[in-house]
């Protein structure tokens, strides 16, 4: 109402439609349309119609149900309802509930996560070592990202899947054979971008520390700055005793539940994005060598560092 009185005002001053338009940010039309109505009927004319039907009755009281609702967890094991069954307790249709969580700013369909806060009373001097060999690490020295990714399973269809073709989308069936699992093993060079990834038979120290290894020797003469978390591998009697004795190693081990510090668990998402999602494996050598191949394509193809910011609200 404040609107159409104003393009009624500009009116009365003078304004031409194009500049009643560009001062309110709407159409000539707009404009066109609310003065005919007013030229009609006066003020009256700038009330909107009646409309055909009969409107629908919300109470104050079914309104306030439906908002307790959508905001209370259900009996029954359940986590949240759906508008159908918030509709069918309140007595109203599903498209009024819609309605009133719209108008409510509530939207019980989403869950947003964020990082809790670290019990490591270390976490700002562990955070920042990390973030400062990100941003700014050590001149002739080298980064590097490291954990491991583990049960990842070879899943295969009971029944061929039908591929993708115009107008039919690509379908699986929802029943699967397991065909073993694989753990995989990678440390990302932060600011080159390169992937070392090898399979692990288990996820142990002794496995862990061959890695390590591999490591010294594909990185000769060079200091490595090494941040993992605290998986208890990480810090065996073996492995700590082996890097005691290296000293071109630097561990930084990431905050308590803080492994979102390490930037390899980016690459692993995108793993499991490109590689792992709705993948189909007829045998855990078939996955294995998926994976190998996928880092090799990355390094030579996708591989660059990422543009990574720590802020108090979010990491890009």
């Amino acid at each position: 109402m404040a609107l159409r009185a104003q393009l009624i005002l500009d009116w009365e001053d003078g304004l031409s439609y194009a500049e009643s338009a560009q001062k309110n940010n709407v159409s000539e039309m707009t404009i066109s349309k609310w003065r005919k109505r007013f030229k009609a009927q006066g003020v009256k004319g700038l009330h909107d119609k009646q409309r055909s039907g009969k409107p629908p009755e919300i109470t104050v009281e079914q309104r306030k149900k439906v908002v307790h609702l959508a905001c209370s967890t259900p009996p029954g094991g359940r986590q949240r309802r759906s508008q159908t069954e918030i509709a069918e307790e309140v007595g109203i249709s599903q498209s009024m509930v819609s309605e009133i969580l719209r108008a409510e700013h509530l939207q019980p369909h989403k869950t947003e996560y964020w990082c809790g806060k670290s019990p490591d009373p270390k976490f700002e001097e562990k955070m920042i070592a990390i973030v400062g060999l990100y941003l700014d690490p050590p001149k002739k020295a080298l980064v590097l990202s490291v954990d491991e990714k583990t049960q990842i399973q070879a899943l295969d269809r009971t029944q061929p899947e039908l591929p993708l073709k115009k107008a039919k989308n690509r379908k699986l069936t929802t029943t699967y054979k397991r065909n073993g699992t694989a753990n995989l093993i990678a440390a990302l060079a932060v600011h080159e971008g390169e992937i070392t990834g090898r399979e692990l038979p288990r996820n142990n120290a002794e496995n862990f520390l061959k890695f390590l290894h591999v490591l010294d020797r594909k990185y000769r003469n060079v200091q490595i700055h090494l941040i993992m978390d605290n998986l208890r591998v990480h810090k065996s009697k073996k492995v700590t005793q082996w890097l005691d004795k290296k000293r071109k190693f630097h561990v930084h081990y990431t905050p308590t539940y803080s492994s979102w510090l390490n930037q390899i668990e980016i690459w692993f998402s995108i793993l499991s994005r490109k590689v792992l999602k709705d993948a189909v494996w007829n045998s855990k050598k078939q996955l294995v060598d998926a994976l190998m191949n996928y880092i090799k394509y990355y390094n030579e193809h996708k591989a660059k560092p990422f543009e990574w910011t720590y802020g108090k609200k979010h990491v890009n």
